[in-house]
């Protein structure tokens, strides 16, 4: 089996799909994106290596909990916090595979002859 050589474009890509996204899985990221997972793990180490980031500091330990009344203010107010963050992770995600996506479909595009 030969080995494919992703452009840093793609990798780039391919990074910032991971990263914000809560509960992501090497496996389930490189199974979309039609990549080997060991692959996407190195493209992830390096990228933080690079910035000097840790992986606690990237990925946040909020999943998808219902919103638990509580009777203390800053609690509520650090829960919804929580939230908002974990939705604009969610945004940042759907942007990057929408980015992707035409991406793709303008390169094949150009590659008809129709």
């Amino acid at each position: 089996m030969a080995l494919k050589d992703y452009s840093d474009e793609f990798k780039a890509d391919a990074v910032a799909l991971y990263e914000p996204t809560p509960g992501a899985t090497y496996k389930g990221i490189a199974a979309d994106l039609g990549v080997n997972r060991a692959a996407l793990r190195e493209w992830v180490l390096r990228d933080r290596g690079r910035r000097g980031v840790t992986a606690a500091a990237t990925k946040s330990a909020v999943g998808h909990r219902a919103a638990v009344p509580s009777a203390d203010p800053g609690e509520r107010v650090r829960q919804l916090e929580a939230r908002v963050a974990e939705l604009e992770a969610s945004e940042r995600k759907l942007a990057t595979e929408r980015d992707i996506l035409r991406k793709a479909a303008k390169y094949f595009a150009g590659e008809t002859n129709w």
